[in-house]
């Protein structure tokens, strides 16, 4: 039995031989050599890993939530340095530094609250930064909900909206990026959030549905960026970013938190209303080609009430509207499966599928650092960083168990609770630059993990062969006589089924991999599908023919002390697959789900550590796992 704890854990060694279209070997435990000052192109391409999604004290939320770090202290502790947790204490990451980090600060009042508590500033001097910051402020969190109200509405409240302000706020924050990007060693981006949001109908408390961007640019990023108090319609600033493209400056838009978004990131009509049309799906996934499938407030892949034969579609569910204790109730809408399915049956039936974008993960981080690490949870925000008590993953005043156990009595430590160590986004590139990753981003070369570093390759062919997994050429092969993840194959003739590719390698500083998942959606007669394969099994165990699932590897965790005990873990799993049931006719998709052997949450290592039980309304373990980009399938007409 061993004790898991994120920083260090030994390759596991495995013995038994894979069958002729599976092999499970060995991986050397260890993290990755320092990348050297020389930028080396390698046409079979590098994993990268990083963060697109980070907020600092220049966000408005997070500066009155506390937080007081810059966007070259998030750069510094992507880089390896600690920086401090505003709680207190010093954070720092468990493990190498990151690849690549995009600092990206609410683009409504970006800088302007920072400017409200400081006396030098003309803005701090206005009735509502003496209502927020004032001596003689009462009601400080009533006036700063007009800020976040205006978010919602995209009405500026004037007396401080000063876009000369945002504008020199906007530029130190490309100064921070330019001055923190080292080509070959590390990719810093210039970005920010577009934060729309719509009003959630109905007589209870006031929500709103997520329909959040994280705006990125390739490399120069214009003076003056364009945020929800522009205009809230996302298609609005699709149409802006088309301007700064035909500038010359490429950006691209990532969606994130769909499962919170009441049924509309992925709606089937306009932000107006209107109908779908093939020239709104090309304008959405030239600006959308990537959508962020996990980070701190939950995964949006799928959820149970969708996938109900999906036994591992209950994982880092967040049942909240975003800034709400309002829950939501799951539709096809708000995750990335369904919305394949909707654009699956829409290319068949109408011609254009709008929602064929790639995976990617980022953390939404508040304290300007990702929580990746379930051991090490420190928080979205400094509220729920602060303590276990304050997360609510301990019992609260000091008691030790949970019988009479008070219901939470504020917003942050119920939906605290639901918060995730996630997560991260890799990407397969020539090079750590800016130029190479962001293509690998555009052409959704990109997979998404819920913190681990696990990388994870998928490709198709229809000449592919499982021959190829031994080959010493098989990136190359895989390359030329087929696509990556984020791909399509062309229409074929005749009946053959493409072959499939699948190949994982685990986090060394992790838990040993359990499964590699093809995960396949399709539309028949407009009518959608979706089906779960496992198709690479930990210890060379064959997936059974009839359920497609792989026997149990004797992985085992002790809720006591989050020990583990690994079983037939792997360290790499590589599998060649066909679809049994490929249909040479329908239009389909395929993406890959990888999941690690079970570990303690990080609510339940709260509570190892405070020797007190886990609370019993939260997950005690889970399966970390990673997401590949699909790759999609054009049914063959036969002409």
């Amino acid at each position: 039995m061993s004790r898991f704890t994120g920083w260090a854990l030994p390759a596991l060694a495995l013995a038994a031989c894979a069958p002729s279209t599976q092999i499970t070997t060995d991986l050397e435990a260890g993290p990755p050599p320092p990348a050297t000052a020389t930028v080396d192109a390698n046409p079979t391409r590098n994993a990268y890993f990083g963060d697109v999604h980070v907020h600092t004290s220049n966000s408005f939320d997070a500066y009155i939530f506390g937080v007081r770090a810059t966007p070259d202290d998030a750069y510094r502790f992507a880089k390896g340095e600690a920086i401090r947790h505003p709680a207190g204490y010093d954070i720092k990451l468990a493990g190498p530094p990151l690849d690549f980090l995009a600092v990206t600060d609410h683009g409504e009042y970006l800088g302007v609250v920072p400017a409200m508590d400081t006396a030098s500033s003309p803005l701090s001097q206005t009735a509502l930064a003496q209502s927020v910051f004032g001596p003689d402020a009462t009601d400080p969190g009533t006036s700063f909900l007009r800020v976040g109200m205006t978010v919602v509405t995209g009405q500026e409240i004037e007396e401080i909206y000063d876009r000369d302000l945002i504008d020199s706020v906007w530029a130190a924050t490309i100064a921070s990026a330019e001055g923190n990007n080292e080509p070959g060693k590390f990719t810093a981006f210039s970005g920010y959030e577009f934060t729309s949001m719509l009003p959630v109908p109905g007589d209870g408390p006031a929500a709103a549905a997520n329909l959040h961007r994280n705006v990125i640019f390739r490399g120069e990023a214009p003076a003056r960026l364009f945020s929800t108090l522009d205009s809230t319609n996302p298609e609005d600033l699709w149409a802006w970013m088309e301007t700064e493209r035909a500038d010359g400056r490429d950006v691209l838009a990532i969606p994130h938190n769909s499962n919170a978004s009441n049924g509309q990131m992925f709606a089937l009509q306009t932000y107006k209303g209107e109908p779908l049309t093939a020239g709104y799906a090309t304008t959405r996934m030239r600006n959308e080609p990537l959508v962020e499938v996990s980070q701190v407030k939950g995964t949006s892949e799928t959820a149970p009430t969708l996938s109900p034969n999906d036994e591992w579609a209950d994982f880092e569910q967040y049942e909240y509207f975003i800034g709400s204790t309002v829950k939501s109730t799951p539709s096809a809408g708000d995750f990335v499966r369904p919305a394949y399915k909707a654009g699956l049956a829409l290319q068949e039936t109408e011609g254009f599928n709008p929602f064929k974008f790639g995976l990617i993960s980022s953390s939404d981080t508040h304290v300007a650092a990702a929580s990746l690490v379930e051991e090490f949870h420190w928080g979205k925000t400094p509220q729920d960083g602060a303590s276990p008590e304050a997360r609510r993953s301990v019992p609260p005043n000091g008691a030790t168990t949970w019988e009479g156990a008070e219901d939470p009595s504020t917003r942050r430590q119920i939906t605290a609770t639901q918060f995730s160590s996630s997560g991260l986004a890799g990407v397969w590139a020539e090079s750590n630059t800016r130029e190479a990753i962001f293509d690998a981003m555009r052409r959704k070369e990109t997979f998404g993990t819920s913190g681990p570093r696990m990388k994870v390759r998928f490709f198709a062919g229809m000449n592919y062969a499982p021959e190829m997994l031994g080959s010493a050429a098989l990136l190359e092969t895989a390359y030329a006589d087929g696509v990556p993840m984020g791909g399509q194959l062309e229409k074929v003739s005749g009946d053959a089924a493409p072959g499939f590719l699948v190949w994982a390698i685990r986090d060394p500083l992790s838990a040993p991999l359990q499964r590699a998942q093809v995960v396949k959606v399709w539309s028949d007669g407009g009518e959608t599908h979706e089906a779960v394969h496992d198709v690479a099994c930990s210890g060379g165990a064959v997936p059974d023919a009839t359920t497609h699932r792989c026997p149990d590897n004797g992985a085992s965790v002790d809720i006591s002390d989050c020990s583990t005990e690994p079983g037939s873990g792997a360290s790499e799993l590589k599998a060649y697959w066909q679809d049994p049931d490929f249909a040479p006719d329908l239009e389909a998709a395929y993406y890959v789900r990888v999941l690690e052997n079970p570990t303690c949450r990080w609510s339940t290592w709260d509570a190892e550590r405070a020797g007190t039980p886990p609370n019993p309304e939260l997950p005690k373990m889970l399966q970390e796992r990673a997401w590949s980009s699909p790759i999609w399938y054009a049914g063959y007409s036969g002409e």
